[in-house]
């Protein structure tokens, strides 16, 4: 190597080496300077951001574990105002798409962010995942293409999508009046209206956490997952929910009924199996709301809508008639077709008299003189004190959001007369829900207790199940009269051979027809066709109210109704396995050795 070359070669290396020494010393000294430490202890502290965090919101399944309220993936679409470099193709593409309006879109992607505008801008929300597959394709192509010579390529770049969860009901229509809807504010949350998705609101919502996300790709697998909202175990079973729609729609159909509820319940624990009224909204439309349920009409008719019930109360009446002493099953009344209280004369549903029947016949020949007797015997205070013991001058508690009441007139209030006492002895002049009558007569079918009606059976939180017991809310009569009312009520469905028999099995129940009010009195040609009725008779797993109306068939509930009970329960009784009294009863004799 010439002395040149090793000259040069040294003065390089000098030179880098000052260079060096230079900007070490000058690092040094930034580092050491008062705005140097604060940047330090600040980029210290700031390994990351925290973010609020939504839970799913919590599913609700039937007694059987099918999904009734779930949640799916969905995607909010927007634009990133800095990151667009053709709008045209931007708004293009999302039009075509998203069904949006592309002049729209392309007035959004054409804005300058600042001075009031946007850097972001939502163009659509709670968008399916095919189309966010069909845009990851379009995407794609767009990237794999290869430029010809000064060509411009297409890209959609600054079109965003996000992913969040969306309330979902897989089965649309199906117990809708008992899910209730969930409806968005925005993709963060929102509100639940109407039925279990507003009762348990909270519960199903969850608690939002906030969550530190760290930029350092080796900590984010230390983020902790929020827990969903709590999940809900019903009562309620599917496929009898199906059935019992099923049934109603029909029912109102050949009826020509305007409307029509029928509960399907456990008189044991008070747990709701099937209740199903109409109008149904799909909840995945919940915006379809108004539309479908105009003002007044209630989300769900079965605990919202209040009515005279008619003659299915006698079943209440001649229960606290037995339980008082007041009268058994051969006690012997005169009935002359008229019975006068307060200035006011009473007369039988075809105005006639029957002459000379004990308590089953009353029941059996739904006398209204007779109920009218029974209730003044009695009189006001023991009778009335009776109806606050079967839960009808309040709500009864049911976990669906929106139930109502209307106030029970009792002696004293300014609208009750001496005539109630009779009137209200066979539902007339008394405004209840049929949630209300089903939670009262229920006692009846079990001993004497009376079970708070109730959908929840079970919750799910943290991957841990708590059951939800069943509460006795009360034990208005005693089990001997319950026993007694139920023998009854079967005798005198079978002595009548009733529209509501069910082959094979021995059930007790009673027809109503409720005159309806109208301004002038009340209507001789619309009422409210009913039947309450449960079984088997001698152990009840089931009870079923019937509800139609104004059905223009019949105003008889002997007529309408009552077939429709017997119909529901023919199935019933398969979906709920039970075998007819003749293997049934059978094998419980030779069990016991009798």
């Amino acid at each position: 190597m010439s002395e040149s070359i090793k000259t040069r070669f040294l003065v390089i290396c000098v030179i880098c080496t000052v260079v060096a020494g230079i900007v070490g010393i000058q690092m040094i000294r930034i580092q050491n300077t008062e705005a140097a430490q604060r940047l330090l202890d600040a980029s210290e502290n700031y390994q990351g951001v925290n973010r609020v965090v939504y839970p799913d919101r919590g599913n609700i399944y039937d007694s059987k574990g099918r999904l009734l309220a779930g949640n799916e993936t969905s995607y909010e679409i927007g634009l990133d105002l800095n990151s667009i470099t053709q709008p045209e193709t931007v708004a293009s593409i999302a039009a075509s798409v998203l069904g949006l309006d592309y002049a729209q879109i392309l007035g959004y992607a054409q804005m300058t962010p600042g001075n009031g505008n946007p850097v972001y801008h939502v163009l659509d929300d709670f968008v399916s995942q095919d189309k966010i597959i069909e845009l990851e394709t379009i995407k794609a192509d767009y990237g794999s293409r290869k430029a010809k010579g000064n060509e411009i390529l297409p890209n959609i770049d600054g079109l965003l999508w996000t992913a969040h969860s969306q309330r979902t009901y897989p089965e649309e229509t199906l117990a809708s009046n008992i899910l209730g809807f969930y409806s968005y504010l925005d993709r963060t949350g929102g509100i639940g209206y109407f039925g279990l998705e507003e009762a348990y609101d909270s519960q199903l919502a969850g608690t939002p956490q906030e969550v530190f996300y760290a930029f350092d790709p080796q900590r984010l697998s230390t983020v902790e997952e929020v827990p969903p909202g709590v999940t809900l175990i019903l009562t309620l079973d599917r496929e009898i929910q199906a059935m019992t729609e099923k049934k109603l729609d029909e029912a109102i159909e050949w009826s020509g009924a305007e409307g029509g509820t029928i509960l399907v319940y456990d008189p044991e624990d008070g747990g709701v199996i099937a209740m199903a009224t109409a109008p149904r909204l799909d909840p995945n439309k919940y915006w379809e709301y108004a539309e479908l349920f105009p003002n007044p009409t209630p989300y769900n008719a079965a605990i919202s809508k209040t009515y005279e019930p008619g003659s299915v109360f006698k079943v209440l009446t001649m229960a606290a008639a037995l339980d008082s002493g007041l009268v058994d099953p051969d006690t012997r009344f005169q009935d002359t077709g008229a019975f006068n209280i307060g200035g006011a004369t009473i007369y039988n549903w075809n105005m006639g008299a029957w002459g000379d029947v004990d308590m089953t016949e009353c029941l059996q020949y739904s006398l209204n003189v007779c109920m009218s007797w029974l209730s003044t015997e009695m009189g006001p205070d023991t009778f009335y004190t009776y109806l606050k013991s079967f839960g009808l001058d309040r709500k009864t508690g049911i976990d669906l959001g929106g139930e109502s009441n209307w106030p029970l007139k009792l002696p004293g209030d300014s609208l009750w007369y001496e005539v109630d006492l009779a009137t209200n002895s066979f539902g007339q002049g008394i405004s209840l829900t049929p949630i209300q009558m089903v939670m009262a007569i229920s006692s009846v079918a079990n001993d004497g207790r009376m079970m708070a009606p109730h959908l929840v059976k079970a919750m799910v939180i943290d991957g841990q199940q708590y059951d939800v017991d069943p509460v006795v809310v009360g034990n208005p009569i005693k089990a001997e009269t319950a026993h007694t009312l139920t023998n009854m009520l079967v005798n005198s469905l079978e002595n009548e051979a009733s529209n509501a028999l069910v082959e094979g099995y021995s059930v007790a129940g009673k027809t109503g027809t409720g005159e309806i009010a109208t301004p002038y009195g009340y209507s001789a040609t619309e009422t409210n066709a009913s039947f309450v009725g449960w079984g088997p008779a001698e152990d009840p797993k089931f009870l079923v109210y019937v509800w139609l109306e104004k059905p223009s068939i019949s105003i008889w509930g002997s007529e309408v109704a009552a077939p429709v009970f017997s119909d529901l329960v023919s199935k019933l009784v398969v979906l709920m396995d039970i075998p007819p009294d003749s293997v049934r009863l059978a094998g419980s004799n030779k069990t016991t050795g009798q």
